[in-house]
């Protein structure tokens, strides 16, 4: 019997959504009641997200945030894993979808001009544009594009920093950015009319989408692609990387990363051992002894589908009842 293909969608938009909150439990429900997983993020200004699950759950999902008047069709990138690359659903209520710290940026009002992947080869390949890469510094490390700047951001609210001394008196000179799905761009470019930029230029559906459409022997790309889910990285094919993630720090880590002195499961890597206080490796060791005795214990239950999931939490919860109903039942300690 072949094993399932799940499928994995990443999506965002922004659109006006005053009464997000409302919606948070509603859009919960529906994804956990058809087995879809990952992280759905509403604020005032839109929803983003990446989510996987079964073909069909994911398309019930899909259709019904679509048929929403409020949010409406979306771009969505697809990509497909063996297994789900996330654990649970979680659906959270934020100040912004991706967070740049500017309550007076809104892509709601203005974006620069987009860029189909099929023309980016052609607008980066030109000189007197400034390809600037929007991601974080440990996204850039993995890959980027070919002559594109590195703003050594550790996050996405550091950019404007990087705007201000970087980029200060280039206004009237053509700006191409990118990020991986294109939403950060939204902002970043955003961002930059705002502060009286002309010619600001994003590659349309971000990195995967050029991944997706442009031939891997005519890419300007360079290396993997980081994504936020656990493949941690994908190549030009779009299949999952070679690399793991330190859980520490997040940074993706290589099989040569975990060959050095400084590499420990859960607790540390290369890229964070001499950041880390003891009070943070004694929590990062608490953590991963947690996520070993989860592993162990509940091995079946990352796998479920929706109706083992819901049964399993309803006998998890008959067993906490009898407990306190019947503390003489209780082992001793």
């Amino acid at each position: 019997m072949s094993r399932e293909t799940f499928i994995i969608a990443a999506f965002y938009k922004f659109a006006p959504l005053p009464d997000y909150q409302e919606r948070r439990e509603p859009l919960r429900e529906f994804c956990e009641a058809h087995g879809v997983k990952g992280t759905i993020l509403l604020a005032v200004e839109g929803i983003n997200s990446t989510v996987a699950g079964p073909k069909d759950g994911m398309a019930k999902v899909l259709e019904r945030i679509q048929s929403d008047p409020a949010i409406g069709k979306l771009t969505i990138k697809y990509s497909q894993a063996s297994e789900i690359p996330f654990y649970r659903m979680k659906v959270r209520l934020k100040k912004e979808i991706v967070r740049l710290g500017r309550p007076d940026v809104n892509p709601n009002d203005q974006v620069g001009e987009y860029v189909d992947p099929e023309d980016w080869n052609d607008l980066i390949s030109d000189p007197d544009v400034t390809l600037i890469d929007t991601r974080n510094d440990y996204e850039h490390d993995l890959g980027t594009f070919q002559g594109a700047a590195n703003p050594h951001t550790k996050n996405f609210r550091e950019f404007p920093e990087y705007v201000d001394t970087e980029l200060s008196g280039k206004e009237d000179k053509p700006i191409a950015m990118f990020c991986t799905g294109g939403i950060r761009c939204e902002k970043s470019t955003s961002l930059l009319l705002k502060k009286g930029f002309k010619k600001v230029y994003h590659l349309d559906g971000g990195i995967l989408n050029y991944l997706e459409k442009v031939d891997p022997a005519k890419s300007l790309w360079r290396g993997d692609c980081f994504v936020f889910d656990n493949r941690v990285t994908v190549n030009h094919r779009l299949e999952p990387g070679e690399f793991e993630m330190c859980h520490a720090c997040r940074h993706a880590i290589s099989e040569e990363d975990k060959d050095s002195p400084e590499y420990e499961e859960g607790i540390s890597c290369p890229y964070c051992f001499e950041s880390l206080t003891g009070k943070q490796r004694e929590r990062a060791a608490q953590r991963q002894k947690q996520i070993e005795i989860s592993q162990k214990l509940q091995r079946k239950h990352i796998g479920m589908t929706a109706e083992e999931r819901i049964a399993w939490r309803e006998e998890k919860l008959d067993k906490r009842r009898r407990k306190k109903r019947w503390p003489a039942l209780r082992p001793e300690r």
